[in-house]
């Protein structure tokens, strides 16, 4: 039901975006969430954003990343600049039907498969 796209490898200090992309037409009145994990790690939460709109972000990634949504296109995007290679790993979004703040994997109920960012020093 998602599916992430727009991973792959780019140089330290350059930029991807990551979109994340629903069939179902209610995509609008989803949270929806950005994770990645790295082998032998948690999935750590990076990014989400309010049904309603509102933007928020792990200490990690705030003022690196940005989380937008355009529910005409049923689309969720991360937009990740700056990157280092500590932000390597496989990127998942993740929804659920009017979630607000979740920032816990179990507090989603839809996952896509994930995209690889890799990012070379």
């Amino acid at each position: 039901q998602l599916v992430e796209s727009g991973g792959g490898l780019v140089q330290a200090g350059g930029s991807l975006r990551l979109s994340c992309a629903s069939s179902d037409q209610t995509f609008g009145n989803h949270g929806v969430g950005w994770f990645r994990q790295v082998p032998g790690k948690d999935r750590e939460f990076v990014a989400g954003i309010f049904w309603t709109g509102f933007a928020y972000y792990s200490d990690s990634v705030q003022g690196q990343f940005t989380i937008s949504r355009d529910d005409d296109k049923n689309t969720v995007y991360l937009q990740m600049n700056t990157l280092k290679p500590e932000d390597t790993a496989v990127y998942y979004c993740a929804a659920r039907l009017f979630g607000l703040r979740m920032m816990t994997p179990g507090e989603y109920m839809y996952w896509g498969q994930g995209t690889q960012v890799t990012v070379s020093s």
